[in-house]
């Protein structure tokens, strides 16, 4: 019976250690609420300024660009060094709004709603950058070993619309991953962003291609740029990433920067090897374009899917061709204002 008792008032003991804890616990989740209203009211104010702010600085760069000419040399030295210091504002307050809630996008609107996707502290942004660069590398590494497959071992329809489901679903979440990060501070230039949205297109259209001569007689050599294409991807992320690191390390680059499927000026220092197979895979997108522009004379060619492949593939070789192009040519002209300069 004493046994008894000694077992209830330990049960009753504990209750009354977990009463306690339990009102702690709501204590401290009122306080939380009370701070998360706090932070809310003060991102809020913070947003409000930062808008002002850069509202009145556009207003006056346009009317130092006005006045400037009219300016004494001391004046438009003054006014030189203040719109300097305008460009200096600028990036930070873009460094500001990479943790301030925004607005969503028209794409991401369409997919995500109005959900906030702003990441608000360092680690989980870095965290999200580097799951978003390591589900590159893996479906990049899955893509090479299907479309292997699908050119060498297996030659049926339906393995060759899982690959294009694939290549669709893969591309799709791109856009919506690299929306979020651009939300959270990464700067991806417009048309590495946009070549994404291309090449999703370009997927769905190959994925409701039908059997038949045309598709047979393209089906080859889109497997074959595929697994080239997967190739280089695999290379330019294996030695992005590595450059990447050793940049940010001495504070050359973004934290939030990202490895692309194309080439940036950063690259230029211990990438450019790169080049001859970047600049080899954008001519295969050509000739992708051709072939399938030649298909149309086919008197058999009656799918429509033959000309919207064909459009896209010329479309990403003039993208990626003349951005490549202007990179290299702009590290060359400054390269050239340096010597003159030294």
């Amino acid at each position: 019976m004493s046994a008894m008792a000694g077992s209830a008032a330990e049960c009753l003991r504990e209750w009354e250690e977990l009463q306690d804890g339990f009102q702690r616990i709501q204590d401290n989740h009122k306080l939380y609420k009370q701070k998360l209203e706090e932070l809310t009211k003060l991102q809020d104010g913070i947003s409000s300024s930062i808008a002002r702010q850069k509202k009145r600085l556009k207003e006056l760069s346009l009317s130092f660009k006005k006045c400037k000419a009219q300016a004494s040399p001391e004046q438009q030295e003054t006014i030189q060094e203040t719109q300097n210091l305008i460009k200096e504002r600028q990036n930070v307050f873009f460094e500001m709004e990479a943790y301030l809630p925004k607005k969503n996008g028209l794409y991401l609107s369409l997919v995500l709603g109005n959900v906030n996707v702003t990441l608000l502290s360092k680690q989980a942004k870095f965290a999200y950058k580097d799951e978003y660069e390591k589900f590159k590398l893996y479906l990049t590494i899955i893509l090479l070993i299907i479309s292997s497959s699908c050119r060498f071992l297996v030659n049926t329809r339906v393995t060759d619309a899982v690959f294009n489901f694939l290549l669709v679903w893969y591309y799709c979440t791109l856009t919506i991953r690299e929306s979020i990060l651009i939300n959270n501070g990464s700067k991806i230039k417009g048309w590495w962003v946009f070549h994404h949205y291309v090449s999703t297109f370009l997927s769905g259209v190959m994925l409701t291609w039908p059997d038949g001569l045309m598709y047979q007689m393209f089906r080859n050599q889109f497997l074959s740029f595929s697994m080239y294409q997967s190739f280089v991807q695999f290379l330019q992320y294996y030695y992005q990433s590595g450059c990447l690191y050793r940049l940010r390390a001495l504070g050359e680059r973004h934290n939030m920067d990202l490895t692309v499927e194309g080439f940036q000026s950063w690259m230029w220092r211990g990438l450019t090897f790169l080049l001859p197979f970047l600049f080899f895979g954008h001519f295969w997108q050509l000739y992708n374009a051709v072939t399938l522009f030649r298909m149309l004379q086919h008197p058999e060619c009656k799918e429509w899917q033959v000309l919207m492949c064909g459009l896209p593939f010329l479309i990403l070789f003039l993208g990626n061709f003349f951005t490549t192009l202007r990179v290299v040519h702009q590290k060359f002209q400054n390269k050239n204002k340096d010597m003159k300069q030294d």
